[in-house]
């Protein structure tokens, strides 16, 4: 194989969370305001694998999205989405996916479980802010509709993440 083999591997496991967080979206249960998916999963999972370059697929996904190709939440498209109510945890899955890649670089466990506990909660912080800025609710009403529902999947993704870590 000529060229640069660890950028054909980036390319390539870009590519492969692209698509799983994509369909991360399909899987889904229709909560409102926000629906429960398996994208968070992937994100987390995206950073376990590439560390701090978890940010290209999860980029990627974003551009994809705005691009009105259907692979937010539900098949959803357009930049439209991202203005929506639950847009902010969508363009949380960056600095989530840096800060959870950022910690899985360490070798140390306890920062790994705490990168991975950060970026779930910069998620929520993206997404409940979002959430009660474009809909004009009261933050801690944001809060128990956009958190208090999604914790104990969340914690099970992150348990889930965290292992299947261990294992790779």
């Amino acid at each position: 194989m000529y060229g640069n083999e660890q950028r054909s591997h980036l390319i390539a496991l870009t590519a492969v969370f692209v698509a799983l967080i994509a369909v991360g979206g399909w899987v889904s249960l229709p909560l409102p305001p926000v629906p429960v998916t398996l994208q968070t999963f992937f994100v987390l999972l995206a950073a376990v694998v590439l560390g701090r370059y978890a940010v290209l697929p999860v980029f990627v996904y974003l551009l994809l999205g705005c691009l009105n190709m259907p692979v937010f939440h539900n098949g959803l498209a357009g930049i439209g989405v991202l203005l929506g109510p639950t847009g902010g945890y969508a363009v949380g899955f960056l600095p989530a996916a840096f800060v959870a890649g950022l910690a899985y670089e360490q070798e140390n466990r306890i920062i790994r479980v705490g990168g991975i506990a950060a970026a779930t909660l910069i998620i929520y912080l993206c997404g409940v802010t979002w959430m009660a800025y474009s809909t004009g609710m009261a933050l801690m009403q944001a809060v128990l509709l956009g958190v208090v529902p999604f914790l104990a999947g969340d914690i099970l993704k992150g348990i889930a993440t965290y292992y299947i870590g261990e294992r790779i």
